[in-house]
């Protein structure tokens, strides 16, 4: 696939999902894509990183909470602030920050090296609305400048949801979500969370969603923030997973 070709089947799926991007915003996400598959070349950042795969898999799946209105509309509220924890590669932050310019993204990574790639992209693509951290989410959720300081967390990582409730709903306002990018069918995942939701002060709710031109059929997990987290939690590093609440 070219990069003319690549841009159209962006522009359409993106489109398909309730995210009409402008031109320069489909540059953008072209360079991130240029910029990751060369970083990728001697750095481990992403499996998959043809651009066919890069769109489907990485781009337009991060737009999945934009495809259901009640999330899109929680995200497009004006001056929302996001933390994207884990983020990796950058996903689905990075994608979120250039889809939402006034959407305020703080991309949270315990690996400089990755940080470090971030940061030449925010850099290269001028976006004023992204910006990194470097560090574990044990110690960044501790009180202090980031505990429930934003609207949103979200997390595409493959730890079970119990353990991303620990990490993520500490980084949240009372009255904000966190959004858990999960598999086909996560009720059982949120069967197991329901000890973590009480003890952290969060309900949740199930919204599915596919990517347009493929076979993946994805589930957000949206949990409402609903009164604030005991500041014991989360606790030191490596515990949450090892003993899940």
């Amino acid at each position: 696939m070219n990069r003319t070709e690549g841009k159209e089947k962006l522009k359409k799926g993106a489109e398909c999902m309730g995210v009409p991007l402008a031109g320069e915003q489909l540059e953008k996400l072209l360079s991130y894509y240029e910029m990751l598959a060369e970083a990728n070349r001697y750095m481990n950042l992403t499996a998959i990183d043809d651009l066919d795969g890069v769109i489907t898999r990485h781009f337009l799946d991060s737009f999945g909470p934009l495809s259901i209105n009640k999330l899109s509309e929680i995200l497009r509220t004006p001056k929302r602030t996001l933390i994207d924890v884990g983020t990796g590669a950058g996903f689905p932050g990075l994608p979120l920050a250039i889809a939402l310019p006034e959407l305020q993204v703080t991309l949270l990574d315990s690996l400089g090296k990755r940080t470090g790639f971030l940061d030449e992209v925010i850099e290269k693509l001028g976006l004023s609305n992204a910006r990194t951290v470097t560090g574990r989410a044990e110690d960044f959720a501790k009180p202090g400048e980031c505990r429930e300081v934003f609207d949103l967390a979200v997390s595409r990582a493959v730890a079970d949801l119990a353990v991303l409730c620990e990490y993520d709903l500490p980084f949240v306002k009372t009255g904000g979500h966190f959004l858990a990018y999960k598999a086909k069918g996560a009720s059982e995942e949120v069967t197991r969370a329901g000890n973590a939701l009480q003890i952290l002060g969060g309900k949740a709710e199930v919204f599915s969603y596919s990517v347009p031109e493929t076979d993946l059929s994805h589930t957000i997990v949206a949990i409402e923030k609903t009164e604030p987290s005991p500041e014991k939690y989360p606790r030191r590093a490596g515990i949450p997973a090892k003993r899940p609440l």
